[in-house]
């Protein structure tokens, strides 16, 4: 293996060697811009566009617009790249993962990529993790964008369409993941093309790459509206689970599952008085007493979710941080409901889903980044055809990472931590301690309360105040407690952040968010020339920055004498990026730190995953409570325990993405149908062709043996779409096949054209649209909850030695082929049976502008339908924008 790596090190320093002759020719071209005006900076832009256009491509102008961007940066926001920052851009601009070290500054680095891959018109997406950083990055950055003329919007939850749609217009676009991928669903649900905000996908740069692309992708993306289930099934499964005792049900903690067993079976058959409650007819109850069981048993409080405001919200296994407005599926939520005694939500019904997998899959050249990626490369290889390239950083390391110390139990484990953080608080030594869980950041709480020792605590209860509280987490003598989160998008500076405590400051002194987004730069210009109000902001923020600056650099130096952040993790996460995220917080930009982990043997990794021989050894020995252990042994344990949890990960995300790839075919075709409506297609020639294809299904439906059923063949053909008696041609029993398809094709296309002369050809294209768009719909939404029941129940499958994988491809295919059928015998029924007099219109089956993005669960979708009374200069009810007149009044 050591000869491996060798290999691969070797490969790296071959293309860090290629990276940096790109690095010293933008350097070489460095002088050039310095010389230059901020007009003639900012003219680059339009001459990069022109050489574009004139046939040269994004990767001859690199080095210039690399360059271009560093002075930008420069001038606007007194930071100029550094030579591994230009790097980390190369990589990202080819479509790969640049991994870099906590406090490599990975925000600048996009701006270089950005900005270059703009150039096209076509669009850039900026992805980060939440709404906060989205605003953020894009206030920071965009000032670099806006400076050399580009346009910059940011997507955030609770915007309307219209506002969304400009902002994608925009040359760079920041939000994030999930109201990326929700816009997506909902762009393929509305009936009018000016409905539409998201572009073609091209090209995304993911910040926080691993937890987007393999954290989050474990849960699918759905758009739901209320299902037709009543809610007392899951109130009283919730009463028969608290009758329950452990011998009644098996739990499988490795798997987080739980079943009855046959003594719980029989409990369950006499409290709901059935016979067998494993029969097909009681599978609903049978599901809802499972579901209750593991929202029991497996769920817990202030670890997998909260109670907050009368509703449960989902904590985020990987960051710790509330998911508001997702909920779990399968009816697991409304059995949590019920055994936290709230309201129980009526379950819903699936109305569009995608996995992010599929939505990245999308763009046109996909790129990300962050701290911690090699270990998953795999996975980012044969999912996303993306490799990770690992950044140097820009100083050397100086952390120092202590082995791990390993208890006999939490309690002497807890009581160790305590210890340890006691002796650096007495140094002042800022002190990061890194939990897994809500409940242990509380019970580690709990005990510096009681030895006196102040500190703040941040988790998913507190998340309001988490930049606040990590970006002062490096001042003299703190102490911070967080779970799973330690600082993601804050900087952890050594003595405090000068920048934050300025704008905290400006805010207690009643300045405007906007004013203080506008005074924070050392660009002279525009903004403020002119401004008094600007003017004088900008010099109380500098006066402000300046005393804090001072401040902190006398605090660093004794933060730096006390040894730099100290970072402790009370318990291994079982992914090992997550702990070094951890463990990354110290030690940025050449800065000294240290961490270590704390380690028992009765914590989950440990007690499912990790080796039974240690706990035998250690039993053996009989070690006491607050001894640490330390041995090669233990070390190679927990990092085969990590790794294991992270294989059955994979193993869930793939399966996931197997599933979600029969959907994925299918939802191509149909959103591909539906754009070519919405795009205004002449759709006369696939009509016809529906018309063939079921005249053809019914020859060969009424065709045995030569023997050719004529009246079977009428009534099937009257009962569809044609007209009774239309279908009278002398001795068609005597006909061939084919004669009796091109004799009754030729009927129904006069037919066909006998409607469009009265109706007009202008006229008939758009009614053959509105019943098309209609049908597709209804038949679309009825399916994905048929393929969503479907996927429900096919893992039994693999009881009879199925792979349920594979059933659900072949039954899938089947039940979308059945379901094209029906829309071709609906769009052609209606089409030859409406009238002139009847008004066609286009039905929004879904309500889709008050569908909120990220809900899971929605008030009823209403069906807007444009109503006769609407005057031509009204506001049209499809929301488009327009007027009645000039959308679908025309």
């Amino acid at each position: 293996m050591g000869f491996l790596d060798g290999l691969f090190n070797m490969a790296d320093k071959k293309e860090l060697k290629k990276f940096n002759k790109i690095v010293d020719e933008i350097d070489l071209l460095q002088p050039k811009f310095e010389a230059m005006s901020d007009k003639e900076l900012k003219g680059m832009t339009d001459i990069f566009r022109d050489r574009l256009s004139n046939g040269e491509s994004v990767d001859d102008i690199l080095t210039e617009a690399f360059a271009v961007v560093r002075e930008a940066s420069k001038r606007v926001l007194g930071m100029t790249h550094y030579r591994v920052q230009l790097i980390g851009g190369i990589v990202l601009h080819q479509g790969r993962i640049a991994e870099m070290k906590t406090g490599e500054g990975k925000t600048l680095v996009g701006t270089a990529p950005v900005y270059l891959n703009a150039l096209t018109g076509k669009g850039v997406h900026v992805v980060t993790v939440n709404d906060y950083l989205a605003k953020r990055d894009k206030e920071q950055m965009g000032k670099v964008y806006e400076f050399l003329g580009m346009t910059v919007g940011v997507i955030v939850h609770g915007q309307d369409p219209q506002t969304r749609r400009a902002q994608y217009e925009c040359d760079i676009t920041y939000g994030t993941n999930n109201e990326y991928g929700f816009d997506y669903l909902k762009d393929n649900m509305v009936i009018h093309k000016e409905q539409m905000v998201q572009r073609e996908l091209n090209y995304a740069i993911v910040d926080e790459v691993d937890s987007i692309l393999v954290d989050e992708a474990r849960t699918p993306l759905i758009i739901s509206g209320p299902g037709d289930k009543s809610t007392h099934l899951y109130a009283d499964a919730n009463t028969f689970v608290l009758t329950l005792k452990p011998e009644n049900y098996e739990l499988d903690e490795k798997q987080k599952s739980v079943t009855l067993t046959d003594s719980g079976v029989q409990k369950a058959e006499v409290y709901f008085n059935v016979d067998n409650i494993t029969d097909v007819i009681h599978m609903e109850l049978y599901h809802h007493i499972n579901q209750a069981l593991k929202a029991h048993v497996i769920m817990k409080r202030d670890v997998d979710y909260v109670s907050k405001d009368g509703e449960i919200v989902i904590v985020d296994e990987f960051t710790g941080r509330l998911m508001f407005g997702r909920r779990y599926s399968e009816g697991l939520h409304q059995a949590i409901e019920a055994k936290e005694g709230l309201k129980i939500q009526r379950e819903s019904k699936t109305l569009a889903t995608v996995t992010f997998q599929n939505y990245f899959r999308m763009y046109k050249k996909l790129a990300g980044m962050t701290g911690t990626a090699k270990t998953e490369e795999e996975e980012f290889k044969a999912i996303y055809k993306m490799d990770v390239v690992q950044i140097p950083t820009n100083r050397d390391i100086l952390r120092e990472d202590l082995p791990d110390a390993v208890y006999k139990s939490s309690k002497g484990k807890f009581n160790a931590v305590v210890e340890d953080i006691i002796e650096r608080h007495a140094s002042k030594q800022p002190i990061l301690v890194g939990t897994v869980s809500i409940e242990n950041s509380e019970i580690l709480s709990q005990l510096l309360k009681k030895r006196g020792v102040k500190h703040e605590v941040l988790n998913a209860k507190h998340h309001d105040k988490e930049a606040e509280i990590i970006a002062q987490a490096g001042r003299l003598g703190a102490v911070t407690i967080a779970t799973n989160m330690a600082g993601r998008g804050t900087d952890i500076v050594l003595g405090g952040n000068p920048t934050f405590l300025t704008k905290k400051e400006m805010k207690r002194l009643k300045y405007d968010d906007s004013v203080i987004n506008k005074v924070d730069s050392p660009l002279e210009g525009m903004e403020v020339e002119g401004n008094e109000e600007l003017f004088k902001a900008r010099e109380k923020y500098t006066e402000l920055y300046e005393k804090y600056k001072n401040q902190i650099s006398e605090e660093q130096a004794e933060v730096v004498k006390a040894g730099g952040l100290a970072i402790i993790g009370t318990e291994r996460h079982e992914s090992r990026r997550i702990d070094n995220q951890l463990r990354g917080r110290a030690g940025r930009q050449g800065d000294p730190g240290s961490s270590r982990f704390y380690i028992g043997l009765d914590d989950d990794l440990m007690r499912l995953f990790g080796s039974d021989r240690i706990s035998t050894v250690v039993d053996k020995i009989g070690l006491e409570e607050d001894m640490p252990i330390e041995h090669k042994m233990l070390s190679k344990s927990i990092e085969g325990a990590q790794k294991k949890v992270e294989g059955r990960n994979f193993g869930i995300r793939k399966h996931v993405l197997q599933y979600d790839d029969v959907m994925n075919k299918q939802r191509e075709i149909i959103y591909a149908e539906r754009r070519r409506v919405l795009e205004g297609e002449n759709l006369k020639e696939q009509i016809q062709g529906m018309i063939s294809s079921l005249i053809e299904e019914a020859t060969s439906l009424y065709t045995e043996e030569a023997e050719f059923n004529v009246d079977g063949f009428r009534d099937h053909l009257y009962n569809l779409f044609m007209p009774k008696g239309s279908i009278e041609i002398p001795d068609m029993e005597k006909f061939k096949t084919q004669e009796i398809i091109d004799a009754t094709y030729e009927i129904a296309m006069k037919m066909y054209g006998g409607k469009e002369e009265r109706i007009g050809s202008e006229r008939m294209r758009e009614v053959e649209r509105v019943i098309l768009l209609q049908s597709v719909d209804n038949h679309w939404i009825d399916h994905i909850d048929a393929m969503d029941q479907l996927r429900q129940g096919i893992g039994l499958r693999a009881i009879g030695q199925q792979d349920p994988v594979a059933a659900y491809k072949i039954e899938g295919f089947d039940m979308f082929d059945e379901m094209t059928k029906h829309i071709k015998e609906d769009t052609v029924k209606y089409l030859f049976n409406i009238t002139i007099e009847e008004p066609v219109e286009r039905k929004q089956i879904i309500d889709v502008e008050h569908l909120s993005s990220n809900a899971v669960d929605e008030p009823a979708n209403k069906t807007i339908k444009k109503d006769d009374a609407i005057g031509r200069n009204d506001d049209c009810p499809c929301g488009s924008g327009k007027k009645y007149k000039k959308c679908c009044g025309k």
